[in-house]
C-alpha cells in the first residue's frame, strides 16, 4: 500500500481541565502541523496537577481535526489510517462516523476509513486526546498527537499492515539464509490467484541477492501468508560498528499486473544469550554499554521528529554506548530508524505497570483489556528492526514479586511474545521488593518466565544469584553513575553479566531533580517547583555530557585518559547530600570571582595509574588513579584565577591533559550549527548550539544572561532550551537564558527550499549569526 504523510493541516484546539468529550466551539483553533507535543510550549507552574513527576507541565484535554479531499482514484481502494503515537486516551471520528479508542499513549494503531470515505467531497477527521487525569505517569510524557501519521492507500489485494517479518535464523560470512513471512489480504468477493515476489537488495545497490516467488489462491476476506527462504551469499552482516541494511521487496501481482508493492528493511545478523557465552552479535561477544532512555527529546518536547530522534541515538553513540533501553515504552519508528542505520542496539520495553498501577490513571486501568493488542503492536511494528535485540515486558512491575498473580501474567506476556517472535530473547526490569514481608528470591518465579534476568540496581545480587541460578543471564536495566564502576566491574568481571544499563543516559522532564544535591536538612525525594528536569543523566537535557558521563568514558575505555571538574560550593555550614540517583555538583571551571582564598575540591578522574595536579605551574601534589581508587583523585585547592592543570601518567610517562582556565567577562555570542543543511522533508530540524564567549573566545561558564533569538527566511525558531533545571522560562519562543555558558535552539523549514539565517543578541555582547541551508 501507498504511505501518504498526513501530518499538515491540522487543526488543534485545547480545553481546560472540566471540559467533557463534547465538541469544542468553532472558534479558537489553531493551525499545527504534526508531531504536536501540547504541553511543552505551555507555562509551568507549582499548582499544575501533572507535579513533580511531570515537571508542573500543564496537561489537559484537546482535539485535533484535518479536513481533506478524497480523490476520485481511490474509489474502490483500501484506506488506512495510522497513528504512531497519541498520549492519551485517544478517540477518533471520520466525519460523524465514530472509528474507536486507544487508551495508550506509546502503542501505534489504525482505523479502516474504507466504508465511510466521501468520494470526491470534504472529509473530516476528528481526534479527542484525553490527558487530563493526572497523575497517571512518573515522568514527562507530553500531550497530544506526538508522533507522526499517516495514510495507507491500496488496491483490495496488498500486502496485510505489518505483514511482513523477516528473521535470519542462519547466518555466517559465507552465506544467510532469510526467511520472509508474507502476509497478504484478499478483500474482493472472489478468490484471487497471487503470485508473490520477494526481491533483497543491500541498501544503496540495485542488484538482487535474493529472489523468490511464489503463487498461491487466496480466499475472499482473508489474509494467506506465504514463506519464503532466500539464500544470501557473502552477506554484509549489520552489527553496531558496520550497520549494513538490506531491502526486502516484495510485489504482489495478480495476472501478471503489479497490484501492490512494499519495501522492509531489514538486517542480516544473529543474536545468542547465554550465561555461558554472554550476550554474542554475530558470534562475537558484546558487552552491553547502555543507557535507559524516556521517549522525549528534550527541549522540544515529547514530539518524534525524525532528525530529533537520529540526534538522540547520535550523542549515545559519540559518547560510546552501544545499547539503548526504551524505558518504559515502545519508541516511535524513527528512533528506531536511527539506531538500524547507526549502530544502536535497543531493548524494546512494553509497560511500566501491569494489573497493579503506580499512579492511579496510569496504565492499569486498561491492562486486562488492551495488554494484548498494545503488545501485539509493539512486536509486528517493530519486529524487522535488526537493532532490537531483546523485548522486554515491564518495569518494577507491582506483581513482580509474585503477588496479584504476577507469575501468570509474566508467562502469559511472555508466551505471547515468543508466539509473535521467537527469535529474541525476552527480559523484565526487576527491582527489589518493597513489602518487608517478602525476599528477594521470591522474584524467582517471575524470572523463570524471561530468557535474560533485568536488575535494576541489584548487582549486589549477581554473584549469589549465578550460584544459586546457574543459568540465568544477567543484565543491570538500572544503575545509578555513583556506582558505575562496580557495576561495570561486574559486567567484565562474569561472562554471564552482559551488561549494564545506567538510569539515565540522558536528562529528561518530570521526575524532577531525582538526581540533584540537596543541602542540609533537606530530604524530599523529587525536587519542588521550579525544579522540572531530572538531573540524573549522563547527557543534559541538550545533549552536552556531564561529568558523570566523562567517568564513564574511563571505564569504557573510550574519551581521553583524565578529566577534571570542581565540585560547586554549597550554602555557608550546610553539608551536601548527593541523592541516590546524583552525582556531585561539579563544573568544568575555573571561573569563581569572590571566592579567591576559599578551598575548592577539585576531583581529577583517570584511567592511568597516577595525576599530578597543577595550579599556575606549581605542582600541587601527586595521587593515584588506579581501580582501586576507583579511578579517582580529589584535592583541596585554595582558588586562585589562572591555569589549573592535571596531568596523567602511566609509568612516569605524560599521557594526557586537562585544562581549566579563568575566563574573562562575558563579550560576545557564538552560533554552532550542528546541522548547517536541512531538507524540506517533514520531521527535518536544524539543532544551533548558542555559547557566551570572552574576549578571547572562551566560553563562559558562569554566564546566565537571556539571549535573544530571530529567524529570517525558510524557517523559524521552533525551541529555545538549555540544561537549567530550575529555569521557569518557557522552551518556546525567542528568548533563553543561557546555563554554564550554553543554550540551544532548534529550527524548524517552512517545507520550502532557501535558507534560514537565525540571530541571536544579548545585552552588552557581540551578536552572532549563523545561515541553515534547505535543500528540496
Amino acid at each position: 500500500m501507498q504511505k501518504l504523510s498526513f501530518n499538515r493541516d491540522w487543526r488543534f484546539w485545547l480545553g481546560g481541565p472540566t471540559f467533557g468529550r463534547e465538541e469544542p466551539p468553532q472558534s479558537g483553533w489553531q493551525s499545527v502541523t504534526l508531531p504536536h507535543d501540547w504541553s511543552i510550549g505551555l507555562p509551568r507552574a507549582a499548582q499544575e496537577p501533572s507535579g513533580v513527576s511531570n515537571g508542573f507541565f500543564p496537561m489537559g484535554r484537546g482535539w485535533y481535526r484535518k479536513t481533506f479531499d478524497v480523490p476520485e482514484s481511490w474509489r474502490g481502494q483500501q484506506v488506512l489510517i495510522e497513528f504512531e503515537g497519541v498520549y492519551m486516551n485517544a478517540e477518533v471520528w471520520l466525519d460523524e462516523n465514530y472509528l474507536g479508542r486507544h487508551p495508550y499513549g506509546y502503542t501505534t494503531f489504525t482505523f479502516d476509513l474504507t466504508p465511510y470515505l466521501r468520494i470526491g467531497q470534504p472529509n473530516t477527521l476528528k481526534v479527542m486526546v484525553d490527558n487530563s487525569q493526572q497523575l497517571n505517569s512518573r515522568w514527562y510524557s507530553g500531550s497530544g498527537i506526538y508522533r507522526p501519521v499517516w495514510l495507507h492507500v491500496g488496491a483490495p489485494v496488498h500486502v496485510a499492515h505489518w505483514g511482513v517479518a523477516v528473521t535470519t535464523p542462519q547466518v555466517s560470512a559465507k552465506e544467510a539464509s532469510v526467511v520472509a513471512r508474507t502476509q497478504v489480504e484478499n478483500a474482493h468477493s472472489q478468490p484471487v490467484e497471487i503470485s508473490l515476489t520477494s526481491r533483497i537488495v543491500r541498501q544503496g545497490q540495485e542488484k538482487p541477492a535474493a529472489q523468490a516467488e511464489t503463487s498461491a489462491t487466496v480466499r475472499p476476506g482473508t489474509v494467506f501468508e506465504f514463506e519464503q527462504t532466500l539464500a544470501v551469499a557473502s552477506p554484509k552482516r549489520w552489527s553496531v560498528e558496520t550497520p549494513h541494511l538490506y531491502d526486502l521487496i516484495s510485489e504482489v501481482r495478480i495476472g501478471g499486473e503489479l497490484v501492490d508493492e512494499q519495501t522492509t528493511p531489514f538486517g542480516i545478523r544473529s543474536i545468542e544469550v547465554s550465561a555461558e557465552r554472554g550476550f554474542l552479535l554475530n558470534g562475537q561477544e558484546v558487552k552491553l554499554k547502555g543507557g535507559c532512555v524516556h521517549h522525549d527529546n528534550g527541549i522540544v518536547g515529547a514530539a518524534a521528529f525524525a532528525r530529533s530522534e537520529e540526534r538522540k541515538v547520535a550523542i549515545h553513540k559519540a559518547s560510546g554506548y552501544n545499547a539503548i533501553r526504551c524505558a518504559h515504552n515502545p519508541p516511535s519508528p524513527a528512533f528506531l530508524d536511527a539506531c538500524d542505520r547507526l549502530g544502536m542496539l535497543v531493548m524494546d520495553e512494553a509497560f511500566d505497570c501491569w494489573r497493579d498501577g503506580k499512579n492511579h490513571g496510569d496504565y492499569h486501568l486498561s491492562f486486562d483489556d488492551w495488554w494484548q493488542r498494545d503488545v501485539e503492536s509493539m512486536v509486528l511494528r517493530d519486529r524487522n528492526h535488526p537493532c532490537i535485540i531483546m523485548w522486554s515486558i515491564g518495569n518494577e512491575t507491582m506483581e513482580r514479586d509474585g503477588r496479584s498473580g504476577g507469575v501468570q501474567i509474566a508467562k502469559m506476556l511472555s508466551d505471547e511474545v515468543r508466539r509473535l517472535d521467537p527469535t529474541r530473547p525476552i527480559t523484565a526490569a526487576i527491582c527489589g521488593v518493597w513489602d518487608k514481608a517478602r525476599v528477594w528470591t521470591d522474584t524467582d518465579p517471575v524470572f523463570a518466565s524471561l530468557d535474560a534476568g533485568g536488575y535494576n540496581y541489584q548487582w549486589r545480587e549477581y554473584e549469589s544469584d549465578h550460584v544459586r541460578v546457574p543459568s540465568r543471564v544477567m543484565m543491570g536495566t538500572e544503575s545509578i553513575a555513583k556506582e558505575s564502576f562496580e557495576n561495570w566491574k561486574s559486567v567484565t568481571d562474569h561472562t554471564y553479566v552482559i551488561g549494564d544499563f545506567v538510569w539515565t543516559s540522558l536528562d529528561y522532564f518530570g521526575e524532577s531533580g531525582i538526581g540533584r544535591v540537596v543541602y542540609g536538612d533537606e530530604k524530599p525525594f523529587l525536587g519542588q517547583f521550579p525544579w522540572h528536569i531530572s538531573n540524573c543523566g549522563d547527557l543534559d537535557i541538550t545533549g552536552c555530557k556531564r561529568p558523570q558521563s566523562y567517568y564513564r568514558d574511563l571505564l569504557w575505555g573510550v574519551g581521553k585518559p583524565v578529566y577534571m571538574a570542581v565540585v560547586r560550593p554549597g550554602p555557608e555550614g550546610q553539608a551536601a547530600t548527593v541523592t541516590f540517583w546524583g552525582w556531585p555538583d561539579e563544573v568544568e571551571s575555573w571561573t569563581w570571582a569572590g571566592l579567591e582564598g576559599k578551598s575548592l575540591t577539585v576531583d581529577v578522574y583517570s584511567s592511568a595509574e597516577q595525576v599530578e595536579l597543577f595550579l599556575n605551574g606549581e605542582s600541587l601534589g601527586v595521587k593515584p588513579t588506579t581501580p582501586a581508587e576507583r579511578h579517582t583523585a580529589s584535592f583541596d585547592v585554595p582558588y586562585t584565577p589562572g591555569e589549573l592543570r592535571a596531568a596523567a601518567f602511566i609509568g612516569g610517562k605524560l599521557v594526557g591533559e586537562s585544562v581549566l582556565q579563568t575566563v574573562g567577562k562575558p563579550a560576545a555570542l557564538r552560533l554552532t550549527a550542528e546541522d548547517t543543511a536541512i531538507t524540506t522533508a517533514e520531521g527535518d530540524l536544524a539543532y544551533v548550539t548558542v555559547e557566551v564567549l570572552d574576549a578571547q573566545g572562551r566560553r563562559d561558564p558562569t554566564a546566565h544572561m537571556p539571549i535573544y533569538f530571530t529567524a529570517e527566511g525558510e524557517g523559524s525558531v521552533f525551541a529555545v532550551g538549555s540544561a537549567d533545571p530550575l529555569s521557569t522560562e518557557r522552551y518556546q519562543g525567542n528568548q533563553r537564558s543561557a546555563f554554564l555558558g550554553r543554550a540551544l535552539v532548534v529550527l524548524r523549514g517552512t517545507g520550502m527550499p532557501g535558507q534560514i539565517t537565525l540571530r541571536a543578541q544579548a545585552d552588552g555582547l557581540s551578536p552572532a549569526e549563523v545561515t541553515v541551508q534547505v535543500h528540496s
